[in-house]
């Protein structure tokens, strides 16, 4: 927010650049060579950004499988480097698919209403938790409930009203593909329905030397 601040005091609001908009800015004011130091780092960043990114999708994949929400196929984990392989290989050619055939704003669109929608979930769990399972162990407690979860759902759909139509549209139908895969698969086969481990395939159980222990 503070550096918003900054940057419409030097650029007008109407004519900040949205696709970089620290570096137009400082070249607007004759920081050309800041303008390129914060090009570099805003590469960079967003690298780093992806690839944590990659990584999240990835686990997001192996725990649903785990849990049997997805098939129990991606939850296996390499014999040698303890990774889960099969949705780390998934999770790349779907990537670089929809880098290949999807315009990037089109693509942040979707990252962008996808997390909000996630945050808004979250929040909701919060006060949903609080009042069905009031007394389970809390390593951190979020202050001022439930203000502080209900403004924080509010903020996030504010946020994603300023998104495009056609980002919720395609959000929409999204959404209706993940209810049809989860009723017509991951709610007969879950862990939880079928009462099964969690333990991830190909991963090794550590067992007691001591046969009694």
């Amino acid at each position: 927010m503070a550096v918003a601040a900054v940057l419409t005091g030097i650029v007008p609001h109407t004519k900040v650049d949205i696709h970089a908009p620290v570096a137009e800015a400082l070249r607007v004011a004759g920081f050309k060579w800041g303008a390129a130091l914060v090009a570099v780092g805003a590469v960079a960043g967003i690298t780093s950004v992806l690839v944590v990114m990659m990584l999240g999708q990835i686990r997001v994949f192996f725990a649903m499988s785990r849990d049997r929400l997805l098939g129990p196929w991606l939850a296996a984990v390499h014999p040698r480097y303890g990774t889960p392989h099969r949705a780390t290989v998934l999770t790349g050619v779907a990537v670089a698919i929809m880098a290949a055939f999807v315009p990037i704003g089109e693509a942040a669109d979707m990252t962008n209403i996808g997390t909000l929608f996630a945050f808004v979930l979250v929040c909701g769990g919060l006060i949903v938790l609080r009042r069905t399972r009031p007394n389970q162990a809390r390593p951190f407690r979020t202050p001022f409930m439930p203000w502080t979860p209900i403004l924080a759902m509010a903020a996030c759909l504010g946020l994603m009203t300023y998104l495009p139509m056609i980002t919720w549209i395609r959000f929409a139908v999204w959404t209706v593909i993940g209810i049809g895969v989860y009723f017509a698969y991951s709610v007969k086969h879950s862990r939880l329905a079928v009462g099964v481990s969690s333990q991830p395939v190909g991963a090794t159980v550590q067992r007691s030397p001591n046969p009694s222990a």
